[in-house]
């Protein structure tokens, strides 16, 4: 595969070539080593697709797992306590797990165990490779990516998504990072707070 795309959100091109160039190095070296031509393996049932083989966002994903496994990026799960009080969950979203929970249980409320996953960290850097359905992209950006920045377990994310060429050939719903930039662009410079690479891929 390839990276057709990239875009630079928050200084995180800066920040991966200056201070985490190797990681970025990783990161292009899995892309460059999928080869996609052999993940073509859906047959689609939908009735403007009928009987077409598509790329399999289920062997896309073991693909690039099993390629970023290899050289010690793992998926990483953040912990966190959440309450129903708007007051007590302003002040303690920042704070260490079991601050929250302290913080929640002395207000007088039952804490909530919740968490959030993300496909791969290393050395502070994340990687969420996003084939799934696109609602799912903006949950990366501003809820993990985000929280794993505030918690201060990662300096920048980097999220892999499909070309338009590439969705094209996919079963619908799939994201695509033409319209991903302009979500993102939309925001301006109101958020999200964490660098993030937007990289864009395609067969």
């Amino acid at each position: 595969m390839r990276i057709e795309e990239t875009y630079s959100h928050n200084l995180a091109e800066e920040l991966l070539v200056l201070r985490h160039q190797t990681l970025w190095d990783e990161v292009q070296q899995v892309i460059e080593g999928i080869d996609a031509s052999q993940l073509r393996t859906k047959v689609s049932r939908e009735r403007t697709r009928r009987g077409r083989n598509l790329y399999s966002p289920v062997e896309l994903n073991k693909a690039f797992k099993s390629a970023f496994n290899a050289l010690g990026w793992y998926d990483w799960r953040y912990q966190f306590w959440a309450t129903r009080d708007q007051e007590v969950a302003g002040e303690i979203y920042a704070a260490q797990p079991d601050e929250q929970k302290s913080a929640i249980e002395r207000a007088g409320h039952v804490p909530i165990m919740s968490y959030n996953q993300t496909d791969f960290v290393k050395d502070r850097i994340a990687v969420e490779v996003q084939f799934g359905k696109y609602a799912f992209v903006a949950h990366d950006i501003f809820v993990k990516h985000q929280t794993f920045y505030v918690a201060k377990i990662i300096d920048a994310a980097i999220e892999i998504l499909p070309m338009k060429e590439m969705e094209m050939q996919m079963s619908s719903g799939v994201p695509y990072y033409e319209r991903d930039l302009m979500n993102l662009m939309r925001q301006n410079l109101s958020g999200p707070a964490v660098p993030l690479m937007l990289v864009g891929i395609a067969p």
